[in-house]
């Protein structure tokens, strides 16, 4: 009776009255320490020679004021007085110790360079003087490179979009800067204008160019021109050049054409424009 006790222990299939005992052996979780975030790091200070230059007028020389002035500081939330001294290692007089030198902040023919040595005078120049792009500013080759590319891709937006624009907004855009003159301009002089205008206006060229509005005006202008339709003596009113029949009424401190290009955009006004159109490509 004993084995067959123990065969029966030890998982005997013969035996029924003996349960199997499963043991579970809990595995230990296993903690996932979340990594902190990385702590945006402030702007490192770039040690390097510095130049500033006067914004307008170039005296042969200008004195700023290096001592009673203030920079809020935002962070401590009051303002704190400044002062350029040959002799301390902050610009803030709450941090200095011992005697101040005081110093001057001089500008000669508009510039200034500060070595890379005299971070102190750079932190104030370039951070915390009230001054700063106001009577003078920092040069950075960067920024005005950044600039430029800027202003070379406008440049060549424009002279792109001035190649493909079609005669008649090309004299819409043009009528604009040079008035009356161009209805008296070849084809060939109006695109050499248009090209200089795009290359030395290309901001406002292509403004114009997106106003459906200069369009608009320009047929009106070409319109009366040719005697469809007449302005009044006053500059009030439009009205039919056969058999004058008054066409819109330009309001009050309002540009005759500009009204009148508004008005093209009515209901009245778009049968109107419809009219006219037929008559000039007749």
């Amino acid at each position: 009776m004993a084995k067959k006790a123990n065969k029966a222990y030890a998982g005997d299939p013969g035996d029924e009255h003996v349960e199997k005992v499963t043991t579970v052996v809990k595995q230990p979780k296993t903690v996932v320490k979340e990594k902190p975030l990385p702590t945006p790091q402030k702007n490192k200070w770039e040690i390097k020679n510095r130049v500033y230059h006067l914004k307008g007028k170039t005296p042969l020389s200008k004195l700023i004021k290096g001592s009673g002035i203030y920079y809020f500081d935002e962070e401590k939330g009051y303002e704190r007085e400044l002062k350029h001294t040959s002799n301390q290692v902050t610009c803030f007089v709450d941090e200095m110790k011992g005697d101040q030198r005081l110093e001057h902040i001089i500008f000669r023919n508009g510039t200034l360079n500060v070595p890379k040595n005299k971070v102190v005078l750079q932190k104030l120049l370039s951070l915390y003087h009230p001054l700063k792009d106001i009577v003078y500013e920092e040069h950075k080759p960067e920024v005005i490179a950044i600039d430029e590319v800027e202003d070379i891709e406008l440049e060549i937006e424009a002279l792109n979009a001035a190649i493909n624009l079609d005669i008649d907004m090309a004299e819409a855009v043009m009528r604009v800067e040079l008035g009356s003159k161009v209805s008296k301009m070849s084809s060939k002089e109006l695109k050499r204008d248009l090209l200089l205008y795009a290359k030395k206006n290309p901001d406002l060229f292509l403004e114009l160019v997106n106003d459906d509005n200069v369009q608009l005006r320009n047929f009106g202008i070409k319109a009366t021109e040719m005697g469809i339709i007449r302005l009044s003596g006053d500059q009030r009113t439009f009205i039919w050049g056969s058999n004058d029949r008054k066409l819109c009424v330009v309001p009050y401190d309002e540009h005759p054409y500009s009204a009148l290009a508004a008005w093209f955009k009515t209901d009245e006004g778009m049968e109107v424009y419809s009219n006219i159109e037929k008559r000039l490509n007749s």
